[in-house]
């Protein structure tokens, strides 16, 4: 199995936006199933806005994750060289194909991308168990706080509803030597 990323093309915009909606929406019915109230817009846990502010950012870099030539999800990264730190904004991988390393393997590309990096930031609602697994246990992340209505994001202090129920913070502090290490172990 070949994972690759490739930068994200204009013309695949749409389909990339789609395909993540998709794998949101997934991981919440899995959970909750059509009762779901989580919805930043009908029908979708995230909303278009919001995956569009991600790849519009200024430091953003979005790629596609592809399998034997084919997409198969996706990673939008926000990128400060000067401070040495990384924000995984989005990670999605097809529900299809859940479950065979996809996103470990790309995760393990990001880090060969960017050892400038240092700090890695992401955040995942409280109700993505398996995004909680992945994170800690498989990509060695560590939760470092919890958002929720009483101990709102500083830095998105006006998400309504997002915060309400909980959202989770994980950082993963890096070395040379780990990357090295992990690099060396997989080949």
């Amino acid at each position: 199995m070949m994972i690759i990323l490739e930068p994200l093309q204009q013309e695949d915009r749409n389909q990339f936006i789609l395909d993540n909606q998709e794998a949101f929406r997934y991981g919440a019915m899995e959970e909750f199933g059509m009762r779901d109230n989580h919805f930043e817009e009908e029908g979708e846990i995230i909303s278009r806005s919001t995956i569009e502010a991600c790849l519009d950012h200024p430091k953003a870099e979005a790629y596609r994750i592809m399998k034997d030539d084919e997409p198969v999800g996706g990673v939008i990264l926000l990128i400060d060289k000067e401070k040495h730190e990384g924000d995984l904004d989005i990670l999605f991988v097809s529900p299809k194909t859940h479950s065979r390393g996809i996103g470990q393997k790309a995760w393990h590309l990001v880090e060969e991308m960017h050892p400038e990096i240092d700090v890695w930031v992401t955040h995942t609602p409280y109700f993505e168990k398996r995004n909680i697994h992945f994170y800690v246990n498989r990509l060695g992340f560590h939760i470092v706080e919890f958002f929720h209505e009483g101990h709102q994001d500083p830095n998105h202090p006006d998400e309504e509803g997002v915060m309400d129920d909980g959202m989770f913070k994980f950082e993963k502090r890096i070395s040379q030597r780990e990357i090295i290490a992990d690099r060396d172990k997989n080949v």
